[in-house]
């Protein structure tokens, strides 16, 4: 808050006081703001840490936190600069580093012309020395326009026919919106997680009227639309030799009442064992949570499957299942994280050691993480090996001090009715030892459900899967979702159908970076 000069005291001492009250207050504010980023900064790096909603959810509290005390610090900073403006170059100084504008981003220069004359002496005898360059990031405003395609007619003066040039393919048949448009607002609906009702109110503020309904509409047909597309993924995703599996809720609206839907999500992802295939993520969604729409899913695959504990995938680890077996692989991060609740709550010493010796077991896999399953199984059977089975020793020895009703016997009873599973690891290098990667797809769903609240029908959880199939494909390839979706829109009705996988995520990042390469 700006200070008033009439009400400043005229006493020196009391002014000086005055000064250092404020200066101590800045230099709190500066000392919270470092804490906050560290603890944000520390709980984004912890891979193997918590990965729940309730995670996710404390993060953004304190990333709101850190906002409000770093917009607290600049408006204070900006009124001492307003009454006590800095020497010349003083500014400097003080000012701390900060990261380069991104070099990738266009660039407009803009020249303040120099005095002609000397200010010092008046010469006009100048010769420019070199040029001080200070860059603002600037976003220019989106625009609205209208594209009408204009097509001739010619009639021809020998047969008296017409010819007239044949009308444009559009995203949707006989439709007014264009690509950019509709991939807008399918990014502003599934990637950033605004409603479609939220999206009108925004567009209507620009003057443009577009409905709901009218969106709503515009997303169906791109679904449709699309749908070969997620096909392709869904092939891709199932020819893997090892997949990532979770699901999460989704409410849905049901005859007046809100009921609770699932999205399960199936990720391929060789990078940890060096494989050169593509990662992507195929969603799909049921209406329960029953153990009879994975094996739906599932029912073309078979391979490694790495999974939490749930119930409902037993039925996929059967011995003889036709089209064959579904190897399950746990998740140490499960295990691991009933060990991390209890010693941080409790401090119960048996969970800090077995979180200490877990550990020990994941900081060997960040050791091996990209490297080919041979190199991975031989650090494993060296390294990894041996501490499994000294742990499995010291749980069973633990356990049997223990009461069953007790919660670190529970955690115990946890890996240790499990073991073959946590353990199919040591034996095979293409395995992980977490889940993390069908987590990390599912985490953008449970964060963005508390802004769009439900979807509309069971018919709307299934649109859904598949346009979080394209995103988040898109983010594992380091793709823009929203650049992708308007492109495909564009050209996937005139297409072949046969080389539809052109279009696929990976495939269409390569296309266009094979010129800039070359060039």
């Amino acid at each position: 808050m700006a200070l008033d000069p009439a009400t400043l005291p005229d006493d020196i001492s009391v002014l000086k006081a005055m000064l250092i009250a404020s200066e101590a207050r800045s230099d709190g504010l500066d000392a919270e703001i470092a804490h906050l980023k560290l603890t944000i900064a520390k709980m984004k790096r912890d891979e193997f840490g918590a990965s729940s909603e309730k995670g996710a959810r404390l993060i953004d509290q304190l990333e709101m936190q850190l906002g409000e005390l770093v917009a607290t610090a600049s408006e204070g900073k900006a009124a001492t600069a307003i009454e006590r403006p800095a020497p010349v170059g003083e500014e400097e100084l003080h000012k701390p580093a900060r990261r380069a504008l991104d070099p990738k981003l266009p660039r407009e220069r803009i020249v303040h012309e120099a005095p002609c004359i000397c200010g010092h002496c008046g010469s006009d005898r100048l010769r420019k020395l070199g040029e001080t360059i200070t860059e603002t990031l600037e976003h220019v405003p989106e625009q609205w326009k209208v594209l009408s395609h204009v097509r001739e007619k010619f009639t021809c003066r020998v047969c008296e026919k017409i010819t007239e040039t044949p009308a444009p393919s559009h995203p949707i048949a006989r439709g007014r919106a264009g690509p950019q448009l509709l991939a807008e607002v399918l990014h502003n609906k599934y990637r950033a997680h605004l409603p479609l009702n939220r999206q009108s109110a925004l567009y209507a503020a620009q003057g443009i009227d577009l409905d709901v309904s009218t969106m709503a509409d515009w997303v169906g047909a791109c679904a449709a639309t699309l749908a070969p597309l997620v096909r392709e993924i869904e092939k891709h995703v199932f020819a893997a030799e090892r997949i990532h599996a979770d699901d999460t809720t989704v409410p849905v609206l049901a005859k007046g009442r809100c009921t609770t839907g699932r999205l399960w999500a199936y990720v391929r992802d060789d990078a940890p064992f060096g494989g050169q295939a593509a990662p992507a993520a195929l969603f799909h969604y049921a209406p329960t949570r029953g153990g009879e729409h994975p094996e739906k899913h599932l029912a073309t695959y078979c391979g490694l499957m790495q999974a939490d504990a749930y119930s409902g995938y037993n039925g996929l680890y059967t011995k003889g299942r036709m089209p064959g077996e579904i190897v399950e692989a746990a998740c140490w991060a499960h295990g691991r994280r009933k060990f991390f609740e209890l010693a941080e709550l409790q401090k119960a010493p048996v969970a800090i050691e077995a979180v200490k010796r877990i550990d020990e077991l994941f900081a060997i896999e960040r050791e091996i993480n990209g490297k080919p399953p041979d190199a991975r199984l031989a650090i494993r059977q060296e390294r990894s090996k041996p501490l499994v089975e000294a742990l499995e020793i010291w749980l069973r020895g633990e356990r049997k001090k223990l009461s069953s009703k007790a919660p670190v016997a529970k955690a115990i009873d946890y890996g240790l009715k499990r073991w073959p599973a946590f353990t199919r690891f040591l034996d095979d290098g293409r395995i992980c030892m977490s889940n993390n990667a069908a987590e990390r797809a599912v985490r953008g769903v449970a964060v963005g459900r508390k802004n769009w609240t439900f979807c509309g029908s069971d018919s709307g959880g299934r649109r859904a899967a598949s346009i979080y199939t394209l995103i988040e494909t898109c983010k594992l390839n380091d793709v823009d979702a929203r650049a992708w979706l308007a492109d495909v829109l564009v050209r996937i009705a005139d297409h072949p159908a046969k080389r539809i996988a052109e279009l696929l995520p990976w495939n269409w990042k390569a296309a266009r970076s094979a010129p800039a390469q070359a060039a």
